[in-house]
């Protein structure tokens, strides 16, 4: 089966109005994303609507690795001539609240192979997250050996990913996979949240972005 992951993430963020959401979202489907994942490096593609959180859209491109966004390819690609539709509608003409990070996978330093195929998933919740600089050796300790693993046991979690930010702000971002919506709305989930005295004494440390932890539904592909 064709690679669909790699180490790389590139996050797109945005907020439409409505009176142009119909044809931004056909602009998106029907040229963009098709236009990037001819790119080398470019290994797949979804978009998602915010069910809780945001910005509204979210576009996620899996990458090989992070420096697929200095290839001469990318450039070359993200200066191409626009299209009509583009000059009208593209993210940087009727975007608000936009957000492009790149990122690096930081957790879990390798991925196995068939998870390496995997389509996008139904539901993400992701956080975008800063932490102080005084406990964050620890707190990456906390997240990778007790926080993520508990919620891993969760009914409806397929899997989680951390990153850290190789372009834009916050520094990390926690990406968790799940088969529906309901999962993070769970008592399972909730019970988890505050099932570890390490979990309970680091939490207040974590510094959330405007906007998360979201929760969004996808919707490209359908």
């Amino acid at each position: 089966m064709a690679k669909t992951r790699g180490t790389g993430l590139l996050m797109v963020w945005t907020d439409i109005d409505a009176d142009v959401d119909a044809e931004f979202n056909r602009w998106y489907d029907e040229e963009h994303v098709a236009r990037l994942l001819q790119i080398p490096g470019f290994l797949s593609a979804g978009r998602y609507v915010a069910l809780k959180g945001g910005p509204q859209y979210l576009a996620i491109y899996e990458l090989e690795d992070h420096n697929v966004l200095r290839s001469a390819a990318y450039l070359d690609a993200v200066k191409y001539q626009p299209s009509p539709q583009r000059s009208k509608t593209g993210t940087s003409r009727v975007g608000r609240n936009f957000l492009r990070n790149a990122y690096r996978q930081i957790f879990p330093m390798h991925t196995d192979p068939i998870e390496q195929t995997m389509e996008m998933a139904p539901v993400l919740q992701m956080g975008r997250i800063d932490i102080p600089g005084a406990v964050e050796e620890e707190f990456n300790d906390w997240y990778n050996t007790v926080y993520i693993p508990t919620y891993l046991t969760v009914p409806g979690v397929l899997r989680a990913r951390r990153f850290l930010a190789v372009e834009g702000q916050p520094r990390y971002l926690t990406l968790y996979e799940f088969e529906h919506a309901q999962v993070p709305e769970s008592e399972a989930w909730n019970k988890a949240r505050a099932s570890n005295p390490w979990t309970r004494r680091m939490s207040p440390n974590l510094r959330h972005d405007v906007g998360s932890p979201g929760v969004y539904r996808r919707i490209f592909p359908k």
